[in-house]
């Protein structure tokens, strides 16, 4: 179990720790990543790292959990000041596949976990999904969207942000040229196509988002 520091200074090196192994993970992958590479990365001693993690293992789990409680933050604010949940369908994707710019490690990374530490993967992916029930459930309630099953809309949610992001952020990262910046988003026609098939289909009365929905 890793160590909560005790100082400011403890706090900072162990974010630190945490940055440097998002860093590692992402570039060279966790087989290849060690111990000496992050606190090279991190430029602290080896033996610190030994204050706050017990190991490899530990520490890429850690990561995993901070990209999953960054991610979620970004679109839970993104989302706050929509007016309806529709809106908040919106706001939310847009935070997320801006936040997937701006760290393509939580792609990476978290497809790592599938084969690393399937219990990260699995915290990852349910606590995103828990938080979209629960919106899924009060947006019904207000009659904002349609009667359904929010547990298999949530999950289906999810995958269509998902591939999307993979497709049009990572991929294209990934594909473009060395120190190209900034990273690519969504294209604009891309995300209203997307947004159309899920107001489609969460809408309470088909076409009853004028303006958004066409025909």
């Amino acid at each position: 179990m890793s160590t909560a520091p005790r100082t400011a200074r403890g706090t900072r090196t162990r974010a630190k720790l945490l940055q440097a192994a998002e860093a590692v993970f992402a570039s060279v992958g966790y087989h290849d990543a060690s111990i000496v590479k992050i606190t090279e990365e991190a430029d602290v001693g080896l033996g610190t790292f030994y204050l706050y993690f017990s190991g490899k293992q530990e520490i890429f789990d850690e990561v995993v959990e901070d990209l999953n409680r960054r991610v979620r933050h970004a679109m839970t604010e993104a989302s706050r000041a929509a007016g309806n949940r529709l809106e908040a369908e919106r706001a939310g994707f847009r935070a997320f596949f801006r936040f997937t710019a701006e760290h393509p490690a939580l792609y990476r990374i978290v497809r790592q976990a599938e084969f690393v530490s399937p219990g990260a993967l699995r915290m990852h992916y349910t606590r995103i999904v828990n938080g979209y029930i629960e919106g899924l459930k009060q947006a019904q309630a207000e009659g904002e969207v349609r009667p359904m099953d929010p547990t298999v809309a949530a999950w289906a949610l999810m995958g269509i942000g998902e591939l999307i992001g993979m497709r049009w952020v990572l991929w294209e990262e990934e594909g473009g040229t060395e120190g190209s910046s900034p990273r690519p988003d969504v294209p604009e026609d891309v995300f209203e196509e997307m947004m159309q098939f899920i107001e489609r289909a969460l809408a309470p009365v088909p076409n009853a988002q004028e303006g958004r929905i066409r025909p």
